[in-house]
């Protein structure tokens, strides 16, 4: 940033009218002021996504006129962790089903949300919830995630018990006051969802929701049959 005199301010846009201009330096209040402007550049991993999509795009093919609805009539509720590809474990493609990523793949509302409106207006008939072994979410603790943001926003860090923040200061006490559906119990976690679905309002009884969980160890999902159970149609 430039510092002005105090005689006049100067609006953000104007400078940038001048740099885009060619005008990099003028006389302002007797002074003469240089005007710099910082240029936005991609990540690596940002030019990285864009180059995989060109490619993508370029063999894309019909995939255009895929219908909105999922073609097999089936929604996953499963975790955002990266070493889960419904695609692969569950032999889907483009168009065939939805899939719901949280952190946990818990039964969140917002999950729930996408449920609803998955069967509500697109027709999807079966549910899927699908935890997964090695869950970073069975490493903390409500109280925990709440404390560590709480100290510091930055990234922290984890030595295989517990996890702890590199700096401290500059934290917000609003992560308190949300429920992180941090996981304790695995398949109890399966069944908890499960049930909280099927019990839910906005869910009609005739939807079967089906419990499994993702073994990171070797790509299998296991039933977890308490939760299946739980989720047998009731209508």
């Amino acid at each position: 940033m430039v510092a002005f005199p105090h005689c006049a301010t100067i609006e953000k846009d104007n400078l940038i009218l001048l740099y885009l201009l060619g005008i990099t330096t003028y006389r302002f209040c007797g002074l003469w002021v240089s005007i710099s402007v910082r240029e936005e550049t991609m990540t690596a991993t940002c030019d990285a996504v864009l180059k995989a999509n060109t490619q993508y795009a370029a063999n894309f093919g019909d995939k255009g006129k895929l219908a909105m609805p999922p073609a097999r009539r089936f929604a996953i509720l499963t975790c955002m962790d990266a070493r889960l590809d419904p695609a692969k474990y569950a032999g889907l493609v483009e168009g065939d089903a939805h899939v719901i990523r949280n952190a946990g793949g818990r039964a969140s509302d917002d999950a729930i949300r996408s449920l609803v409106i998955s069967h509500k207006l697109l027709a999807t008939n079966e549910w899927f919830v699908i935890h997964h072994t090695d869950c970073g979410m069975l490493t903390f603790t409500n109280e925990v995630m709440s404390d560590l943001l709480d100290d510091n926003l930055e990234t922290a860090g984890f030595d295989g018990k517990k996890w702890s923040n590199p700096k401290h200061g500059g934290g917000n006490v609003c992560g308190h006051f949300i429920n992180w559906h941090t996981i304790s119990d695995l398949p109890k976690s399966v069944v908890e969802d499960v049930k909280r679905i099927r019990t839910h309002p906005l869910v009609p009884g005739y939807i079967p929701i089906y419990g499994f969980i993702y073994d990171c160890a070797t790509g299998r999902i296991n039933e977890v049959k308490e939760a299946s159970a739980a989720g047998r149609p009731t209508a």
